[in-house]
């Protein structure tokens, strides 16, 4: 594997990489600004940031640096490696039944039979203890029977959806 140190960051800004050590982020003269507002000071140059949008789970940021935008992505040295490893090329996995995960009453059903969904497409809305949870697809497929009505109550484990 060619990963430089265990603890180097790879940070790809518009898709070009740039190799960060823990030491040189620590050493950032960076400084909160309010909000989701910093200020950097860099080889005398002086640079407003603000966090247009972050998404934690992708490790991805949308940053505007002094009205400029830029896509950041963040690797640690696990992701390199799970990179370099191929696991990341996922096949995504065909879905044939979607089950309740808790009793309730399914208050929306956002499909419709015969339409194709991806992994994450919302499928059904189910009210459970006073709250309203969007029940998603958890891989792709074509809905072939919504077995379940708009105001329906449903035990948990119960199928609500066949795929084909």
């Amino acid at each position: 594997m060619n990963i430089k140190s265990p603890m180097a960051y790879t940070v790809s800004v518009n898709n070009v990489k740039i190799e960060l050590t823990p030491e040189e982020l620590e050493n950032l003269d960076l400084i909160e600004n309010g909000s989701n507002a910093f200020h950097l000071i860099s080889e005398n140059q002086s640079y407003s940031i603000h966090v247009e949008h972050a998404d934690f789970l992708e490790k991805k940021l949308t940053l505007l640096v002094n009205a400029n935008k830029y896509e950041i992505g963040i690797a640690d040295s696990m992701d390199q490696m799970v990179k370099e490893m191929g696991m990341l090329n996922v096949v995504a996995e065909k879905v044939n039944e979607i089950y309740a995960p808790m009793p309730g009453l399914i208050i929306d059903i956002l499909i419709e039979e015969g339409q194709e969904v991806e992994k994450g497409t919302p499928l059904v809305v189910l009210s459970a203890m006073k709250m309203e949870n969007v029940i998603l697809s958890e891989g792709e497929g074509i809905v072939k029977f919504v077995k379940v009505k708009k105001d329906a109550a449903v035990d948990k484990g119960q199928i609500i959806i066949e795929m084909e």
